[in-house]
């Protein structure tokens, strides 16, 4: 028998269209619980909490099933799977949404099957902050807990966000949401402004230069895995962070040092996703691969006096 989840992860599960300056790649498998759930099966199997319509492929199923996704929450509703449709700039960081469509994520509201409430580990992907204090009110107890945000989220509900995060371990977001949250310009006043708020830790994404870990025994800075071209960023972010929550569900625990360890590994399996469209890459993609990019990275990381 399949033991229960040691790791959640809630988030939107969605079909992509997906425009770069090199190629144009329709109906994808998209959304924030995809990238993280398929991240984290490197290291723990992972529940997906999550909706889709009644349109949503086959394939994509098992295709979760393939990374050994315990797949109890994920409900099948009747409508439309969300969708999003965007295009991507020349230096590939910059991008432009041409259509967005909830379907049923639009009045998702993520129930937690039993054998998931007592998941030492959560990952509370980017949606509203009502759904994601929705879920804190099932779990019980967890170890850790880390949550994920966007400027939306600040601009139209901070209150409800603020909540949130002074619920939980970790609060992830990029430099611009960083600053919009806080009003403050300096990351270093804006992470200590943001800790204030609850979490324990702070961990701001800053794209291809990495991310930057501030919490009370200090600030860890992890680079980027070095890459070029990418082939398609989108669910960077969420494969990071799925892939560090895997990693400390792996370690059993969240020690600092289990933390950078666990960024580390992020870094990689991130730098990994983006070499091809949605999964395809993750796909192809062994344990072994990404232990050896970690040992690169690492002697990359190295100061030898």
């Amino acid at each position: 028998m399949p033991q229960d989840p040691r790791l959640i992860i809630v988030g939107s599960i969605g079909i992509d269209h997906i425009e770069t300056p090199t190629e144009k790649r329709t109906n994808l498998l998209g959304g924030s619980a995809s990238y993280a759930c398929a991240a984290a099966s490197f290291y723990s199997q992972p529940g997906m909490v999550g909706v889709v319509g009644d349109d949503f492929p086959q394939e994509f199923l098992e295709l979760y099933d393939s990374f050994h996704v315990d797949r109890t929450g994920l409900q099948t509703q009747s409508g439309r799977t969300f969708t999003w449709s965007g295009v991507y700039e020349e230096n590939m960081d910059n991008r432009s949404t041409l259509e967005t469509v909830l379907g049923v994520f639009e009045h998702f509201e993520p129930t937690l099957p039993k054998s998931y409430c007592k998941a030492p580990f959560v990952f509370l992907g980017n949606m509203h902050p009502a759904l994601q204090a929705h879920v804190l009110d099932q779990v019980e107890n967890p170890d850790f807990v880390l949550v994920d945000t966007m400027d939306l989220w600040i601009n139209i509900t901070r209150e409800d966000l603020l909540s949130v995060i002074g619920r939980v371990t970790m609060l992830t977001l990029n430099e611009s949401e960083a600053r919009l949250l806080t009003d403050c310009h300096h990351l270093s006043d804006a992470a200590n402004a943001l800790l204030n708020m609850g979490p324990e830790y702070v961990l701001i994404k800053k794209g291809e230069n990495g991310s930057i870990l501030f919490g009370k025994n200090g600030v860890y800075i992890q680079p980027a895995y070095p890459l070029c071209p990418v082939q398609d960023p989108t669910g960077a972010g969420d494969t990071f962070a799925g892939a560090l929550m895997g990693a400390l569900t792996e370690a059993g625990s969240a020690s600092d040092s289990d933390i950078r360890q666990a960024m580390v590994e992020g870094s990689v399996v991130a730098s990994f996703g983006v070499e091809a469209f949605s999964l395809e890459r993750l796909q192809t993609l062994s344990r072994q691969d990404v232990t050896d990019r970690v040992a690169e990275l690492r002697s990359m990381m190295a100061v030898e006096i």
